[in-house]
């Protein structure tokens, strides 16, 4: 019976990888969007171009939950 909830946690630590590694490309998709309006500065743009690359990076290398930290950050910068 102990099992039961360790395995419980083991699925849905593997589901929310799963969640996030289709997430990625649609806020990467809402980055690029947003860049042409931008009303932010020069610094700031070339710190959320650098966090969108970062992004595709981790999630190219499977690191979901990393690739949508970079991509939060980016987004919070551009306001969406």
């Amino acid at each position: 019976m102990k099992l039961t909830p360790m395995i419980l946690a083991a699925t849905l630590a593997l589901a929310s990888g799963t969640v996030f590694a289709s997430s990625c490309p649609k806020h990467m998709k809402a980055i690029d969007a947003a860049l042409p309006g931008a009303k932010i500065s020069a610094a700031q743009m070339a710190d959320v171009k650098k966090l969108r690359a970062e992004g595709e990076a981790f999630h190219k290398a499977g690191k979901h939950a990393e690739s949508m930290e970079a991509l939060g950050k980016a987004e919070k910068m551009l306001g969406i």
